[in-house]
């Protein structure tokens, strides 16, 4: 079994919450149920995953766990985006997380790129 806590991804996104988390916080009251939420989900739902797929039993199932971590990447990529176009974040802000996301993304695709090539899929 492979241990979730020593992929550098995984630790790299557990921060990314974290920036999540502060940058939601500012966001108006009336995003509380919406755009916070869906952007809270969409960030925990990376590491969630990341942790999910390590305790399956094969690299196949542990690939299909990081498909989905990348989706929710993409996710909270756009609802970032979103908050600046809507103003509620400014462009300074989100461009330090946008940067974190872009490197999670290309940490996720090297994960499931090296699991493709070892299977030969």
């Amino acid at each position: 079994m492979r241990d979730f806590k020593k992929y550098d991804v995984w630790k790299d996104s557990m921060k990314l919450v974290k920036q999540v988390y502060a940058i939601s916080s500012s966001l108006p009251n009336q995003e509380k149920f919406g755009l916070v939420s869906q952007m809270s989900r969409a960030a925990i739902s990376i590491p969630s995953n990341i942790a999910e797929g390590t305790g399956r039993n094969s690299d196949i199932e542990f690939k299909r766990f990081l498909e989905i971590a990348i989706g929710s990447s993409f996710e909270l990529e756009t609802q970032i985006i979103l908050c600046v176009e809507l103003e509620f974040v400014n462009e300074m802000e989100s461009k330090l997380v946008l940067t974190e996301i872009n490197k999670i993304q290309k940490q996720i695709n090297n994960l499931i790129l090296k699991i493709k090539q070892d299977n030969k899929l």
